[in-house]
Order: structure tokens, then C-alpha cells, then sequence
């Protein structure tokens, strides 16, 4: 468990000027009360650690306040920059989600920018929002909560299920998005299923991925039109949104030279907070799919839970 420590609580009035230390600060859920940056937005409340203004110090050879750069919370005990969208600070009852990694600088015309001559707010600071409520003052340590991203990946097939030839597509799957998440510096853990072409079970398990708020579905196996081919037409059904773009993209890309690709029914789509995506049940397939799929996977991860990753 990891705990920063908030080193400075800083309140100002209006945007772009620096705050200023107050005894404590009172987080609702549209922030920091009687803060210029309070809203219904995603970056509520501000925290820039001392190591970062630190190295600015050094830069520039004088002395930060905090607040200077506009922070809401001073902090110490934490490179704040290497957090990530979704992950959480607690403290008691009070929860922030990170919603961003530094912000665009105005330069010159930032009030901030002309008093300080220089901004580490865009680089390394970090934005939440508030989840919990509550009141907070210099001292308090907050705990880092890293964001788990959980994956449920099922494998449709009466053969490998019997045992009769070994799951290959299952654990390709498992692999590729290990290594996606890795390459990204994010936590991950993953729940495996191997289940004969049974829509009951598959049903099942989807309903156990919803409840259980799991970020990730992915099937492989029964996308194709074969009598025990069924997986689309289960999952469809039990999606709030379909994201057909991503599949059609995939079959025309790959049909292009291959006609029998064309015939893959697989779909993608939302199922409350978990992403669904359908697969082909060959690795060769796992892999053309899940290269593209990788490219906007955090991008839709984010716009799901309400962030603007642009």
C-alpha cells in the first residue's frame, strides 16, 4: 500500500491565478467549494507533488509556495505523473479518480505562467474528480489505490472443452492483452473460462461478468455460421451498445484476401461498464483481431467511464 502525504490545501477564485493555502478544503461532488475549478467536469480537484516542484526549484534557483502552480493539493511521497486515468486516492470516506495526466499550457497568457516564468503543472501535474466527499487539510495521508483492470476470456468449443485437442485461441488471447496492458505500466488480472458450445453457460458467465463489473469480455470460438455457432446471438441481446465499426473494419480488412473472413458474425459492444468483444476461434484470427482491437482499447475504456482521452 502506498500513501502520499498532503503537504498544502491551496483555494483560489479565479482560473489561471495561483492559490492559496487555507486551513482545509471542503470536496463536494463538484470539487473543491468556493475553488475557481470546481464544476461538473473531469478535473475537479488538482494535486502537484514536491518532487515535482522541486526539480523546478533547482531549474529556476528560487523557492515555490505551494499553490503556486495552482494546485489544490501540495503532496509529498509520490511521482503523482506516473498515476493513471482511473486510478484512486482514499482517504477515510473521501475517494478521488484520477481523470488526467497534465493539461495543456497557455503560456504567456496564464497568470501563472507570468508571475512564475515557468509551469510544471502541465507535465507532471494530476487532475480527479470527486467520488466521496468530505473534508481534507495538510497532514492527512491518502492512500494509492492503482487502477486492476479485470478481463473475463472465454473459449467456446465442444472439442477442447472435452479435452480433445488443446485450447490454443484462449490463451493467445490472455497473452496479447497481458502484454498490452504491461506495455501500458497498468495492473491486470484475468478470469479464464473453457466451456463447450453451450449458449446457457455462456449466458451465465456473462451475467457473472456484468454484476461482477469486470472491464473486459472476450469471447473466442462460435462467430461463424455453423449449426453450433451461436456466440454473437447470445451476446447481442445483452449489449446496451453495439460498436459495429471495429468488426467491419476487421472483416474487410482481412476478407480483403481472405473471402472466408468475411463470414465471421463477430460484434463488439457495451454491456453496462464491461467492453464485449467476440472472436473467431483460430490464433490466427485472435491475432489480426486483437491487433486492431489494442489500438482504441484504452480510448473506449476511457470514454466509457466518462473521460476525454483526446
Amino acid at each position: 500500500m502506498q500513501r502520499i502525504k498532503i503537504t498544502s490545501v491551496n483555494i483560489s477564485e479565479r482560473k489561471g491565478t495561483v492559490k492559496k493555502p487555507v486551513d482545509q478544503i471542503e470536496l463536494t461532488h463538484y470539487g473543491v467549494k468556493d475553488d475557481a475549478h470546481a464544476g461538473h467536469w473531469n478535473r475537479q480537484v488538482s494535486l502537484l507533488g514536491t518532487e515535482s516542484i522541486a526539480k523546478f526549484e533547482a531549474e529556476a534557483n528560487r523557492k515555490v509556495m505551494p499553490g503556486e502552480f495552482a494546485e489544490n493539493l501540495t503532496t509529498t511521497g509520490m511521482d503523482l505523473w506516473s498515476a493513471h486515468p482511473l486510478d484512486r486516492f482514499t482517504c477515510g470516506d473521501i475517494e478521488l479518480e484520477v481523470t488526467q495526466i497534465g493539461k495543456e499550457c497557455h503560456g504567456s497568457s496564464c497568470a501563472i505562467f507570468k508571475e512564475v516564468g515557468n509551469c510544471v503543472m502541465p507535465k507532471e501535474g494530476i487532475f480527479c474528480r470527486v467520488v466521496s466527499p468530505g473534508t481534507l487539510n495538510a497532514g492527512m495521508e491518502p492512500e494509492y489505490h492503482p487502477k486492476i483492470y479485470r478481463a473475463m476470456i472465454i473459449t467456446l468449443s465442444d472439442r477442447a472443452s472435452a479435452g480433445e485437442y488443446e485450447d490454443k485461441s484462449g490463451p493467445r488471447i490472455t497473452e496479447l492483452l497481458a502484454t498490452h496492458f504491461e506495455v501500458c505500466h497498468l495492473h491486470f488480472a484475468f478470469c479464464t473460462y473453457l466451456i463447450p458450445d453451450n449458449p446457457h453457460l455462456l449466458e451465465e458467465l456473462l451475467h457473472k461478468a456484468k454484476d461482477e463489473l469486470f472491464d473486459l469480455v472476450i469471447t473466442t470460438g462460435g462467430t461463424g455460421i455453423g449449426l453450433r455457432d451461436f456466440t454473437p446471438d447470445v451476446v447481442k441481446p445483452m449489449l446496451d451498445k453495439e460498436i459495429p465499426g471495429i468488426m467491419e473494419m476487421i472483416r474487410m480488412k482481412y476478407g480483403a484476401d481472405k473471402p472466408a473472413a468475411l463470414l465471421s458474425r463477430s460484434v463488439a459492444g457495451v454491456m453496462d461498464k464491461s467492453l464485449v468483444f467476440t472472436l473467431p476461434g483460430s490464433v490466427r484470427a485472435v491475432n489480426e483481431y486483437m491487433a486492431e482491437i489494442s489500438k482504441s482499447l484504452m480510448h473506449m475504456i476511457y470514454m466509457l467511464h466518462g473521460l476525454d482521452s483526446h
